[in-house]
């Protein structure tokens, strides 16, 4: 028997590292809570960061972080010992209280997670949220019963086949789909600048210096939500107060979907998870893809937002303020190419994805 008795069954789900992991896994913890399951989030400090916005259902265990990806000689001498320790540990708990199911989002938190229940044989899945599948996602991959997909297509070792779900939108998102948008016309601009967890320096570089060359009638108008790393934010709300341009600037905003549903325009990285929050709420945006990202997976992520019309993509070998001051005025200054964007970013967006999830859970669980 799977679980305690007298309770529902648990599903484990194991992410970490970034918001692209955590917000998909926040969302499928909801609806599984919802259909009665008990939900154990395994995650790493990196990850508990973005960990608030889980319900209060969800017990929260903290696994410490062990990459070799970054951490210099010590780490790459300390991580296999951490990662056995963690894969240890997770055997234990899934014997103390055996999951129906294990999903792994990705990040470090998923191989131990994924290790216990390869060796326990207990049901598991994983779930991509990328163009471009993830390293700990793309080891399990051929391990695992059921492989879904946010980005389609995606890249996928050779050999393995997936289900496309679409990338999984928090509550707080799906209360905002497709939310009215209101095309920039004669009144007040709203301006929203989101950068991910990673990467975010370049717009704070080049964004303010982009908005103050916009035309003063323009500027006039505008107001900015701009999401900056700490240690950038005075330069950046000063430079915004030098433009004449009312701005808040924070290291991270907890009401992103209220934020996006209020404005005519997103400046964005193209993050998985930000790019399913606006074309689940359907608004117009510039994609500024992180260089920097494995396999170049931002760009992948980007491309159908660009076919489609509902987004311009500022590779960073080509961005400088110039280029996104074009951009920004282009479309502030049509309304109805703004609305078009916005229609054809709604019509991509997935707001049953986690529905999907759900389901291909609950028939694993099976």
């Amino acid at each position: 028997m799977t679980g305690r008795a007298g309770q529902g069954r648990l599903a484990l789900i194991a992410a970490g590292g970034t918001g692209g992991h955590m917000f998909p896994a926040q969302a499928l913890a909801e609806r599984l809570l919802a259909a009665g399951w008990r939900v154990t989030l395994s995650t790493d400090d990196r990850g508990a960061r973005y960990a608030g916005g889980f319900p209060p259902a969800v017990v929260r265990k903290v696994v410490p972080s062990a990459t070799t990806a970054r951490g210099g000689l010590l780490g790459r001498l300390t991580s296999p010992a951490r990662i056995g320790a963690g894969i240890a540990r997770a055997i234990a708990a899934a014997r103390a209280d055996r999951p129906a199911v294990v999903v792994g989002f990705g990040g470090y938190p998923t191989i131990p997670a994924m290790s216990a229940a390869l060796a326990l044989r207990i049901p598991r899945m994983i779930h991509e949220q990328n163009g471009v599948m993830g390293r700990v996602n793309r080891a399990f991959a051929p391990r695992v019963q059921t492989v879904a997909c946010g980005t389609w297509p995606t890249e996928l070792p050779g050999g393995v086949t997936a289900v496309h779900t679409g990338n999984p939108v928090r509550q707080a998102v799906l209360d905002r789909a497709g939310a009215p948008y209101d095309p920039p016309a004669e009144g007040p601009l709203r301006l929203l600048v989101i950068g991910g967890s990673q990467g975010a320096r370049v717009l704070s570089d080049i964004v303010p210096a982009a908005v103050a060359a916009l035309p003063d009638t323009m500027r006039a108008r505008l107001s900015v939500s701009h999401q900056a790393r700490a240690e950038d934010a005075d330069r950046v709300a000063a430079a915004y107060d030098r433009a004449g341009v009312p701005a808040e600037v924070q290291p991270f905003f907890t009401d992103v979907p209220e934020r996006v549903a209020a404005a005519h325009l997103v400046v964005s990285r193209a993050g998985a998870s930000s790019l399913a929050d606006i074309a689940a709420i359907g608004r117009p945006s510039i994609l500024i893809p992180y260089a920097a990202a494995a396999g170049d997976h931002q760009s992948a992520n980007a491309r159908a937002l660009a076919d489609a019309g509902a987004a311009i993509v500022l590779p960073e070998s080509v961005l400088d303020a110039a280029s996104l001051t074009r951009d920004l005025h282009a479309i502030l200054s049509d309304g109805t190419r703004a609305a078009q964007m916005a229609a054809a970013a709604l019509s991509l967006g997935r707001p049953d994805a986690a529905a999907r999830l759900h389901d291909l859970v609950t028939e694993l669980a099976a």
